[in-house]
């Protein structure tokens, strides 16, 4: 049996006996050893697991492309970064993009929009519909419900889509999420919208119009927010699949 096999097989092993974390710390730490860290790896890791929250920022940092995979590159880098980020804030409120009571969230959102070449006058995001495909697989009704109410149009999408649930969840459930979107799938947010409303849909059913439907899902209970976050994920798996750790 390969080094990389046996790994594997500890991994599946400590799941199943309720040992989540220890060997995938490990083989995580092993990947971070590299001279020159995998990101595909990286990325197959984030997508798998969950990552420990003592090196969550810097596997951020190297998948969104801010640190190099080298290690030796790292902190001149970071002085570049630094530059860079006072020229791009500088230039967008030159042209009146954003201005010094424009919340912090969305300032990032228009600076990657701006390095990127991306900047919309109204930009327009098509996860809606995406969602509303796997609402109607999970629960064909609350759907309906939603549609009968006129409230598919006026739910949050922008807190959900645009903010990726920042202001929505606690920071803790938040990282989860942002640690598939960090590592490329996007498509997580929609599995926590989805599971959102299927966690809430009692609450939701007995609401008969748009207004009130929006306002309670724009204030969701926290205490919920670490099962919806699971839930999610378990869904995000079930239609879209597991991406193989090839630690």
């Amino acid at each position: 049996m390969t080094e990389d096999s046996q790994r594997n097989f500890r991994s599946v092993y400590y799941e199943k006996v309720g040992f989540r974390g220890v060997e995938e710390k490990k083989s995580l730490e092993i990947l971070l050893k590299d001279d020159r860290l995998d990101i595909e790896k990286l990325c197959t890791f984030s997508q798998r697991f969950p990552l420990p929250s003592m090196y969550r920022a810097l596997v951020w940092k190297v998948l969104l492309g801010i640190l190099p995979p080298h290690h030796e590159s790292h902190a001149q880098v970071m002085l570049y970064r630094k530059e860079q980020y006072c020229d791009v804030l500088h230039a967008l409120k030159v042209v009146r993009c954003v201005t010094e009571a424009t919340p912090q969230v969305e300032v990032y959102l228009r600076m990657y929009q701006l390095e990127s070449g991306k900047l919309p006058r109204s930009p327009s995001f098509p996860l809606p519909k995406a969602f509303e495909q796997y609402l109607n697989l999970e629960d064909s009704r609350l759907l309906s419900h939603l549609k009968t109410c006129s409230a598919l149009s006026k739910l949050p999408y922008d807190l959900w889509f645009k903010r990726c649930f920042a202001g929505c969840l606690p920071e803790s459930s938040l990282q989860r999420v942002w640690d598939k979107v960090v590592s490329g799938s996007c498509k997580i947010l929609v599995f926590v919208a989805v599971e959102i409303l299927l966690t809430f849909k009692i609450k939701v059913m007995a609401l008969n119009s748009a207004e009130k439907i929006t306002k309670f899902l724009e204030n969701i209970p926290q205490d919920s927010s670490d099962a919806i976050v699971s839930k999610a994920i378990d869904l995000w798996h079930k239609h879209c699949g597991t991406p193989v750790h090839s630690a």
